[in-house]
């Protein structure tokens, strides 16, 4: 019998990204904080996606194990590279980003994994769900990222293009082509 665990993690009281001093910081643009919100956003789905897909890295089974089982360390590494280029960007404009353990919890848009041994299949399915969750987070707060920072919106968009590649790859190990007539 499988149990069902509810989240209850609340943000911490100093949680989000934060504004610098600035003393001593070089002159430049200073982001406005829709823009830093919407970077910590972006910021805490991707670092859950990488602890996500280390979960399901060490959990799959079943067959095509092997082949799941690399790319899974692609997307993993992917999601850890993209989390420490917006948290510097968040650093080059002047903000300090929060990747905290229980400020991830408790403002991630990706469902909670699995424990457990998952099946190949089902994994194809959970980690496609959480690659589009993280892609409409980046999607959400585009307009409002490009409006203040074009630069920034330019790092989103090869986000969102390397993982709706993986979200394509993974989910096509569980389609049946389409039949032409």
């Amino acid at each position: 019998m499988t149990s069902t665990i509810e989240r209850h993690v609340e943000v911490p009281s100093d949680g989000g990204a934060k504004s610098t001093r600035r003393q001593n910081a070089e002159r430049g643009f200073v982001a406005p904080k829709v823009l830093t919100e919407s970077l910590q956003r972006v910021l805490v789905d991707l670092v859950e996606l990488h602890i996500q897909g280390k979960q399901a890295h060490w959990n799959v089974v079943g067959k095509n194990f092997r082949d799941l089982h690399l790319h899974l360390d692609e997307i993993i590494d992917d999601a850890r590279e993209f989390s420490d280029t917006v948290a510097e960007r968040l650093r080059a404009l002047h903000a300090v980003p929060d990747g905290r353990s229980d400020t991830v919890a408790a403002t991630t848009t990706l469902p909670e994994y699995p424990n457990g041994e998952i099946d190949t299949a089902e994994t194809v399915d959970l980690i496609t769900a959480r690659l589009e969750a993280a892609v409409g987070t980046i999607r959400e707060v585009h307009d409002d990222v490009d409006e203040a920072d074009p630069t920034s919106a330019d790092v989103l968009h090869a986000i969102i293009e390397r993982l709706e590649q993986h979200a394509w790859m993974v989910s096509a190990e569980n389609r049946t082509p389409s039949r032409s007539k």
